[in-house]
């Protein structure tokens, strides 16, 4: 389960490498997304390569 602030190892050609979770979609009280792929929590770039 993703919930906020867990860091996510990110496995794409974007340049990112560690991506922050800040906030997860789906009602202002839910905690947990219970699959990455169904809520899409709102990620930041804590850590990337640059082009």
């Amino acid at each position: 389960m993703i919930q906020p602030r867990s860091m996510l190892n990110v496995a794409d050609n974007t340049g990112a490498k560690l991506l922050q979770c800040f906030k997860v979609l789906g009602g202002s009280r839910r905690r947990y997304a219970e699959e990455f792929s169904d809520q899409y929590p709102e990620n930041f770039v804590k850590e990337g390569m640059p082009r």
